[in-house]
């Protein structure tokens, strides 16, 4: 008897383990989701959902701007800005029903509204404004448990359209594209960790990375690529790569000690070999111009977007990691993606939303859906329980019900 209460004890545990690790992996808590790497874990959704057109569970408006959604549990967090004061949202995430705001001042600027998309770390939410503005606060009941303004208190710069890359958690540091390649707070008190030299950084949301047994950050800066050491900010290799208006912002992609990097402005694409203290280029083309759409990397092969965000020519396109080569192109207009189950997510600026096959013999449509939202779609589309997110620029959030 002693042993079948011991088995029965065994099965309940590892039941409840399923449970609880498909929860925190079914969150997207942070820009691009769990990995930061643009893919969902999810499963149990259908991607044919949209052939008989979109359902629309919920609608809201968050304010004017770009910043993408993070979901942790129920709660749903972003940002937007409303007659020069940033507002930080928490809504239910199955009924857009607000749960808490908080607002500040900070000038909507060009192109207005805030950029970066905030950060859900256990008990707590970071968020950026594209002035510099940053916030700790609490998750359930928003309020602030720290505060820091990073170009006054750390004398660093904004780049031209304001801070746009996320925070990103590392263990007990916060880190951010602001300075020369990078800054790093305590993420309990804000207090400086370490910051690198004072200037003005890149768009792109840092990438963590191993290395050898240890963690860096790729950090796409203005003139240039980072590898930093997380843990003291020393630069371990850089490699120089000047865009015309300093606009690096799509998010670097780090894989088997390579980093995959573009650009628009003729810029093109590249893959660099990060061993040792100088990188190598592998090689380099123009197949991917990306102006701020970041990258899928499935089996081998990279999915992006080439062109420029206002432009009818964008093209979303797939790429070979190894040789650069270009395995098709489809042109949808310019937009972004994510992925799911071996599935492409794509929005275009349009609003118009597409679900295809991530595979490199074609583009492969499985469903789609014209106009889940009007007016100028930049940011990203998320995948979280079964529903698809989208937001425009002026701050419309559609919630989509794509579940099985």
């Amino acid at each position: 008897m002693r042993i079948r209460r011991v088995f029965f004890q065994v099965i309940i545990l590892l039941v409840l383990f399923h449970f609880i690790t498909l929860e925190a992996f079914s969150d997207w808590s942070r820009w691009r989701g769990p990995e930061g790497n643009g893919i969902s874990t999810e499963t149990e959704w259908n991607p044919e959902a949209l052939s008989k057109g979109p359902r629309i569970v919920w609608k809201a408006n968050v304010g004017i701007g770009y910043s993408c959604i993070a979901i942790k549990g129920s709660s749903l967090y972003t940002m937007g800005n409303r007659k020069g004061q940033d507002v930080v949202y928490c809504l239910d995430a199955m009924t857009g029903r607000m749960a808490w705001k908080y607002s500040y001042p900070c000038a909507p600027g060009q192109h207005p509204g805030p950029r970066a998309t905030p950060t859900v770390d256990g008990s707590v939410v970071y968020t950026l404004s594209k002035e510099g503005h940053l916030f700790c606060f609490s998750a359930d009941k928003g309020k602030v448990r720290w505060q820091r303004n990073i170009v006054q208190d750390f004398n660093v710069q904004p780049p031209t359209w304001g801070f746009a890359g996320s925070p990103v958690i590392e263990g007990e540091l916060l880190i951010l594209n602001a300075g020369v390649s990078g800054l790093a707070l305590n993420k309990r008190t804000g207090e400086r960790a370490w910051v690198s030299k004072p200037g003005i950084g890149g768009y792109a949301t840092p990438v963590i990375y191993d290395y050898k047994g240890n963690r860096y950050a790729a950090i796409f800066g203005q003139k240039a690529i980072y590898g930093v050491a997380v843990e003291t900010g020393r630069k371990a290799w850089s490699y120089p790569w000047i865009t015309s208006y300093d606009a690096n912002a799509a998010d670097p992609l780090v894989h088997d000690n390579r980093v995959f990097i573009s650009s628009n402005y003729g810029s093109g694409c590249a893959l660099l070999d990060i061993n040792g203290r100088k990188p190598k280029l592998i090689w380099k083309n123009k197949n991917i111009n990306s102006h701020f759409s970041s990258f899928i990397l499935i089996d081998g092969y990279i999915y992006g977007n080439d062109g420029f965000a206002g432009s009818s020519r964008g093209v979303f396109r797939c790429v070979d990691i190894e040789t650069g080569k270009e395995m098709w192109g489809k042109g949808l207009g310019f937009g972004s993606l994510i992925a799911a189950d071996n599935k492409l997510i794509l929005l275009n600026e349009k609003g118009n939303l597409f679900i295809a096959k991530a595979t490199p013999s074609s583009y492969q449509e499985i469903s789609s859906a014209p106009a889940v939202l009007s007016r100028t779609c930049w940011t990203p589309p998320v995948l979280c329980e079964g529903m698809i997110y989208c937001r425009n620029h002026r701050g419309d959030l559609v919630c989509i019900d794509v579940g099985k």
